[in-house]
C-alpha cells in the first residue's frame, strides 16, 4: 500500500481518532445505530459517505474536516515537541486551557446518558421477550 494510499484512507483515520478518544466500536455502532460489524467496515473503507462522516464526527467531537486531515504524524509531533524527558521530568508543570474537572465531568455525564440508552434498550429487549413467552 502506498504512502498516498494510506494518508488518504478516511476509514482508517476514524479508527484511529476513536482508539484515540478511547471510544469502542461497539459504542460507536450504537450511537450511529449500527451493528458493530458496520462500523468495523466503515473503518475499513478508504472512502467514507459525506453524511455518515458527518454523524461520526459529531461522536467523535472532531469535524469532519478534522477526521480528513487528521495526521497520525502530527500528533506524535505535538506530543514529541511539548514532552522533554530529562532529568527533571518530575518539575514538568501541565497547564491546559481548560478545566481537568469540568472535563471530567463532562466525559463523566456523555458516559451516564450512554450506558442509560444502553440500559433502557436492554429493558426494552426484556420486555419483548416476556410478551412474546
Amino acid at each position: 500500500m502506498s504512502t498516498a494510499t494510506k494518508t488518504n484512507h478516511i476509514g482508517h483515520k476514524i479508527s484511529r481518532i476513536r482508539e484515540l478518544r478511547g471510544l469502542k466500536q461497539e459504542s460507536m455502532a450504537f450511537e450511529l445505530n449500527v451493528s458493530q460489524q458496520t462500523v468495523s467496515k466503515i473503518e475499513q473503507s478508504e472512502t467514507v459517505d459525506e453524511q455518515m462522516l458527518d454523524q461520526i464526527s459529531k461522536i467523535l467531537g472532531v469535524s469532519a474536516e478534522g477526521i480528513k486531515n487528521f495526521s497520525e504524524e502530527a500528533v506524535f509531533n505535538i506530543i514529541g515537541n511539548t514532552v522533554n524527558n530529562h532529568d527533571n521530568g518530575s518539575l514538568f508543570n501541565y497547564y491546559p486551557t481548560f478545566n481537568p474537572i469540568d472535563k471530567l465531568i463532562e466525559v463523566f455525564e456523555e458516559n451516564k446518558r450512554l450506558y442509560e440508552r444502553l440500559l433502557a434498550s436492554e429493558r426494552e429487549k426484556i420486555e419483548l421477550l416476556k410478551n412474546k413467552g
